[in-house]
C-alpha cells in the first residue's frame, strides 16, 4: 500500500480506497479510518514501514469499508477510537449493526461484520467545532444523511476528509449511490461550500483542490436528481418495493448471481423511494396489506 503526503504531515494510504492519517511525531499518528477488512494487513505493513503506529482513529462513520480494523488497533495497539454517538451505537453488537446492513439475514450480517462491534474510547461533541484528539488539534464537520452520525474532518494542515460525504469524480457514474437518507446528504453536501480548505480528499479515490470543490458538489448533487428522476420514470403504476427493485435492476443491468448482493441493491433503491416521497413525486398506498408506491396522479 503506497503512502501519499497530501500536504504537512496529512497523508493518504492509497488502498481500495484512500485511508488519510495525520503524522503526530516521528512513531505516532491518528487515522482517520480504517478501511476494509482486506485491507488491514496492508495498511498495518505501510505504516509500520514508515515507522508509525496509530494511536488514534478518528472514524467518519460505522460502515465495513471505514471502519473494519478499529478494534484490531484498538486491541493490539491500545489505539483510540472516537466516534459520534450515532455511529457508536450502530457498532454497539450485531443487532444494531442490521440496522445498516439492513436487508441481510442477523447471521449473515455476524458472518460479515461481527468484527465491527467495539467500543469507543472517545464520543465526539455533538457540534462543529475544534477537537483535541491524541495532542492534535482538529475540527469536525457533522455531515449526517449518508449515515446518521457521518463527518467530516479537517487535519491541522488544512485538509478536509469528506469521506463518504462526498463522491469523487471517479464514482461520478455510480449507478445506485448510498445514503440513508438522500435529502439530509444534500443538504450537508450544501453545507461543505462553506470550507476553505485547501485540499479534500474523498474515500473512494479522490482528492481535489478548494478552486474545484464547487462543482463536484454540483456534479453529486446532479447524480443524486438524475438516478432520482430515472427511478421515478420506471415507476408508471403502484408497485410494490419488490417489483420496483426488480425493474430498477433490469435498468442498470444489475443482474447480480449472489443473493446478498440482490438484498443491497434492495436497500439502495429503497431509500431512492424514500426520497420521492419524501419529495412528493410518489404516493404511499396500501392494498391486501402490502405498501405501494406510485405516482401521484394516478390512483392506487
Amino acid at each position: 500500500m503506497e503512502l501519499t503526503q497530501v500536504k504537512g504531515n496529512t497523508w493518504v494510504a492509497e488502498g481500495m480506497e484512500l485511508i488519510p492519517f495525520y503524522q503526530l511525531d516521528q512513531s505516532r499518528c491518528v487515522l482517520l479510518d480504517t478501511g476494509l477488512p482486506e485491507d488491514r494487513e496492508e495498511l498495518e505493513a505501510a505504516l509500520l514501514g514508515r515507522g508509525l503506529t496509530p494511536a488514534g482513529v478518528l472514524c467518519s462513520h460505522a460502515h465495513i469499508d471505514h471502519c473494519a480494523s478499529n478494534a484490531y488497533f484498538q486491541k493490539k495497539y491500545g489505539t483510540q477510537i472516537a466516534f459520534t454517538a450515532p455511529e457508536a451505537g450502530m457498532c454497539a453488537n450485531l443487532l444494531t449493526l442490521k440496522c445498516y446492513f439492513l436487508t441481510l439475514p442477523p447471521d449473515l450480517v455476524a458472518q460479515r461484520a461481527a468484527h465491527m462491534v467495539h467500543v469507543p474510547d472517545v464520543i465526539l461533541p455533538e457540534a462543529d467545532g475544534p477537537f483535541s484528539f491524541c495532542g492534535a488539534g482538529f475540527e469536525i464537520i457533522h455531515t449526517p444523511g449518508h449515515s446518521a452520525g457521518h463527518i467530516c474532518t479537517v487535519t491541522p494542515d488544512g485538509v478536509c476528509y469528506t469521506a463518504d460525504a462526498l463522491l469523487s469524480h471517479e464514482l461520478l457514474n455510480a449507478k445506485l449511490p448510498y445514503d440513508l437518507n438522500h435529502q439530509m446528504a444534500m443538504a450537508s453536501r450544501e453545507k461543505l461550500r462553506e470550507l476553505t480548505c485547501d485540499q479534500y480528499i474523498m474515500a473512494h479515490r479522490g482528492i481535489c483542490s478548494r478552486r474545484e470543490l464547487s462543482g463536484l458538489i454540483d456534479e453529486n448533487q446532479a447524480l443524486i436528481r438524475r438516478r432520482a428522476g430515472e427511478i421515478l420514470e420506471l415507476i408508471p403504476r403502484p408497485m410494490t418495493i419488490s417489483q420496483i427493485s426488480e425493474a430498477v435492476c433490469i435498468h442498470y443491468e444489475l443482474f447480480t448471481h449472489k443473493p446478498r448482493r440482490a438484498l443491497q441493491f434492495e436497500r439502495n433503491i429503497r431509500f431512492f423511494v424514500e426520497y420521492l416521497t419524501d419529495r412528493g413525486d410518489l404516493v404511499l398506498s396500501c392494498r391486501n396489506g402490502t405498501a405501494y408506491y406510485g405516482p401521484v396522479n394516478i390512483s392506487p
